[in-house]
């Protein structure tokens, strides 16, 4: 939210009702800045795996009865999470709503 420098209304795209001042149009670029967190890093579909916990369930695709799990919150927040199961022979993956 901008205001005008001259009598502290709120700026509208950039201008101001009373007194019509003109805000110039400033170009913000950022800069990637050395310190990042290099310890993050995104995993793809197959790793991980073995840091997931394991349930013992049948797979619906092969009949494996291993399985890796996770949950996350697919709906709104009064509701319950989804359960995601992900078979570790096949890689099938499946839900249960709780």
């Amino acid at each position: 939210m901008q205001f005008c420098p001259k009598c502290n209304l709120r700026l509208k795209k950039g201008t101001c009702q009373k007194c019509g001042y003109t805000e110039a149009a400033k170009q913000e670029t950022k800069k990637p800045t050395g310190d990042m967190d290099k310890s993050f890093t995104i995993l793809d579909e197959s790793d991980g795996k073995e840091t997931l916990p394991t349930i013992t369930i049948d797979c619906e695709k092969c009949g494996h009865n291993e399985a890796v799990w996770w949950m996350l919150q697919t709906r709104s927040a009064d509701e319950p999470t989804t359960q995601f199961y992900r078979c570790s022979k096949c890689s099938h993956t499946w839900r249960n709503y709780a």
